[in-house]
């Protein structure tokens, strides 16, 4: 898969972070583990009433690695996706991402992590519905903040990796599920991530669609990224190399399939 070719314009610099681990516009570059959890908790209190969503999950995701998370619902698997990807805090325990310990971030450099360093796609394609394909996958460059006549291009050959360039100025409305969450995609890959966080991506799609997705996830693993599947689905979980099993906030399992041993 091509490297995407624009230059993004100058980016503020992170306040809390010192770290080599994390450049300066917050990418991902590193050599320890891409993920690793320590005794992560996380509860969710409203009054006196206490919910334990995660309850003292260990883990660790090198980089490159295709791992799938699996749960049935209420299992916390989402509440790990949001820790994952520094959309929310451990209660308590540590997490480190490309070696940085998150809770020393502030929110300008969890902004720019987020931002620059992991591409997310959801169930829901959470696509601006006044905007055209084009312009959806140009946004996280905007918040980037690359030079305005260099975002159409990149974006553009963000949507041709996905096979979605005779679409560019479709909205919405106008484009299928599948083709729906291809954009999706495209804007998750627009600033070249290292780690791809992919919640249910499949969910509302039908089956064709939802292959062609998870090849999409395929082919960004085996282009050198680290990607994070959550889904409920058994079938959908064995595409990755492994797979952790999740349940009632603990891990039950962690082992490789045979997408593994055939890659081998």
């Amino acid at each position: 898969m091509p490297a995407n070719s624009g230059s993004a314009g100058t980016a503020p610099e992170t306040s809390g972070l010192r770290d080599d681990a994390l450049s300066s516009r917050g990418e991902l570059t590193t050599t320890t583990p891409m993920v690793e959890l320590i005794d992560v908790t996380k509860q969710y209190r409203s009054g006196s009433l206490s919910v334990d969503a995660i309850r003292g999950v260990s883990l660790r995701i090198e980089e490159g690695e295709f791992v799938a998370i699996i749960g049935p619902s209420g299992s916390g698997k989402s509440t790990l996706m949001h820790i994952l990807g520094c959309l929310d805090h451990p209660s308590s325990g540590t997490y480190r991402l490309a070696g940085v310990d998150v809770s020393a971030m502030d929110e300008v450099d969890l902004a720019l992590v987020r931002n620059k360093g992991i591409g997310f796609v959801f169930q829901q394609f959470n696509l601006l519905s006044n905007l055209s394909a084009w312009r959806n996958v140009e946004l996280p460059l905007v918040y980037a903040g690359m030079e305005r006549h260099t975002r159409k291009e990149t974006a553009l050959g963000s949507l041709a990796r996905v096979d979605l360039a005779d679409r560019a100025n479709h909205r919405p409305n106008e484009l299928s599920g599948g083709q729906q969450q291809r954009v999706a995609v495209a804007r998750a890959l627009v600033n070249e991530p290292t780690l791809i966080l992919a919640d249910e991506p499949t969910g509302n799609l039908d089956s064709s669609s939802a292959a062609d997705v998870l090849g999409l996830l395929g082919e960004l693993h085996r282009a050198g990224r680290t990607v994070v599947l959550i889904t409920h689905d058994a079938q959908t979980a064995a595409t990755a190399e492994r797979i952790i099993r999740i349940k009632d906030g603990r891990v039950q399992s962690d082992e490789a399939t045979s997408t593994a041993a055939s890659n081998q």
